[in-house]
């Protein structure tokens, strides 16, 4: 992986290049990982940025806490790493200044809305006078279309989101509480997650561990959009939707997956309702293909919701990999055409305010004359 990560350095010098870019200054964590191949647990959470520098040309630089450089030198490629420590010196802006003083005439770009904003306040301090550049479109084109190792991962990430599902799935019951089904969703997907993984050098820093906050509603909350799960105990004729968006992280990817279930019976017109967000699903993924403008992927399914006698949905889907949202988005006025190797969150959903929600998704890679699932698992009306 880290010659991968290195190539798109490399791709990325020639893009900034010829937009007249002089150094590009990265602290999105996505980002920095998708070049660097490093990510830290520090961040700007603790006050402690990561950030890297890439000239247009000549060797990058990592700038991180002096608490995860022995880190960072075991996972990244780069070899300037350059270390800094809370209070002393200048923390991180003295490295930073190191590198750009006496280069304040340059052309510098920056990501405005994936930086932190005091960072970018000091970015904007330092090239005060001069325009920065926005090389956020740069980033996310590139990220667009997924590479064959990339897609590889992607697959891993969505058996471990499978395996989490399957689990859940078979602790769900009367009398069981909703963080027991999460913890046994926690439980197979890190079991599922370590099968992937071994000692050799680019991997043995990675963790197995899932974790993160559920998504997860169950029986008259099920129309509160993004509840977590609680002390409430499963009763039957509950449904139980579970989200794994926020809680998929292996390898850095970041999938979407949604799954519902119903214990012990469903009522007639709950079972109408989902079987109309499972047809919206199913409209939008048939027309998914090479050369279609992405809104028309939205438009299918807004289609079968109107049809039905509900209203405007906002998103049908978005794109996924190493963040949560990417370019581009199945949504009205996103026109951009659709390529092999792209890969999306595809969902189909009808939210009843105080009563009910009907939810699925699924993540998918675009290919040569259609799509081919990140994460097949069934999805048919079940009543457990």
């Amino acid at each position: 992986m880290q010659n991968l990560h290195k190539k798109r350095v490399v791709d990325f010098q020639t893009r900034i290049s010829d937009e007249n870019i002089d150094l590009a200054i990265i602290e999105d964590p996505d980002n920095l990982y998708y070049l660097s191949g490093f990510w830290g647990y520090l961040g700007m959470d603790f006050g402690r940025p990561t950030i890297l520098v890439v000239p247009a040309a000549g060797a990058p630089t990592l700038i991180t806490p002096g608490l995860e450089a022995e880190m960072a030198a075991n996972m990244t490629w780069i070899e300037d790493i350059r270390e800094w420590t809370d209070g002393i010196g200048g923390e991180w802006r003295a490295p930073l200044d190191h590198i750009i003083d006496g280069s304040t005439s340059i052309r510098a770009g920056a990501e405005p809305l994936r930086t932190h904003p005091l960072v970018f306040a000091y970015i904007r301090h330092k090239f005060s006078g001069t325009t920065i550049a926005d090389i956020s479109k740069i980033l996310s084109q590139m990220r667009m279309i997924k590479s064959p190792e990339e897609i590889d991962a992607m697959r891993q990430a969505g058996q471990v989101a499978v395996a989490m599902c399957q689990g859940a799935q078979q602790t769900i019951a009367e009398g069981i509480p909703e963080y027991e089904i999460s913890l046994a969703a926690i439980a197979a997907g890190t079991r599922k997650a370590a099968q992937f993984l071994d000692n050799r050098k680019s991997e043995r820093l990675y963790s197995p561990m899932i974790h993160d906050l559920q998504i997860f509603q169950s029986g008259p909350d099920l129309s509160m959009v993004h509840r977590r799960p609680t002390l409430r105990r499963i009763k039957k004729g509950d449904p139980v939707y579970m989200c794994f968006c926020p809680f998929t992280l292996f390898k850095q990817i970041k999938l979407g997956f949604d799954r519902e279930y119903f214990v012990g019976g469903i009522a007639d017109e709950h079972a109408r309702v989902y079987e109309i967000a499972l047809d919206a699903q199913a409209a939008a993924l048939e027309i998914i293909r090479p050369g279609i403008p992405a809104e028309e992927v939205h438009f299918a399914a807004l289609d079968v919701y109107q049809s039905a006698g509900f209203g405007i949905c906002y998103r049908t889907g978005r794109g996924v990999g190493y963040s949560y949202l990417e370019y581009p988005e199945f949504k009205d006025g996103d026109k951009t055409i659709l390529q092999a190797g792209m890969t999306f969150a595809v969902d189909g959903g009808i939210t009843i305010e105080g009563e009910f929600g009907a939810r699925v998704g699924d993540s998918i890679v675009v290919t040569n004359d259609g799509f081919d699932y990140l994460t097949p698992y069934p999805k048919q009306l079940q009543i457990l």
